[in-house]
Formats: C-alpha cells, sequence, structure tokens
C-alpha cells in the first residue's frame, strides 16, 4: 500500500477539522460535502474504512507520534 507524505496528512488533517467547527457553526451543504471529500481522501490514504479510524492513522503517521504500545504501562 502508497503511504501519505506526512506533511499531506497534516493538511488533510487540520482542513477537516477546520470543516467540522465549520459545519457545527453552520451547518451548509458545501461544507459538508467538502467535509466528505477530505474524509473520504484521509481514508484512502490510511488505507482505513471511516473517518475516525483514518483520522487516528493519520495521526499516527504524524512526526513526533508515539510508535511504542504503552496500554500496559501505569502512572
Amino acid at each position: 500500500m502508497l503511504m501519505a507524505h506526512p506533511a499531506v496528512l497534516k493538511n488533510l488533517i487540520e482542513q477537516y477539522e477546520t470543516l467540522r467547527i465549520l459545519h457545527a457553526e453552520d451547518g451548509s451543504e458545501e461544507v459538508r460535502r467538502r467535509m466528505d471529500d477530505i474524509g473520504y481522501t484521509l481514508c484512502v490514504s490510511t488505507g482505513t474504512g471511516d473517518v475516525d479510524a483514518a483520522l487516528i492513522a493519520a495521526r499516527h503517521r504524524l512526526p513526533g507520534a508515539r510508535t511504542e504500545d504503552d496500554s500496559l504501562l501505569t502512572a
């Protein structure tokens, strides 16, 4: 599978989050359509099937993301 460059993923995440805020404020069809387009692109770019999973996967591919499994660590 081809992997999107982290800069592309960062840009897609930022666009999606901005559009989500705009949609919450005015709910326009144009904003919703653009959100759907960006969400689809995120899914394709990360090899996932829904936008929430795509956002998580994209964030994990950004520089500085933790790659270790810390589920067994305690505070």
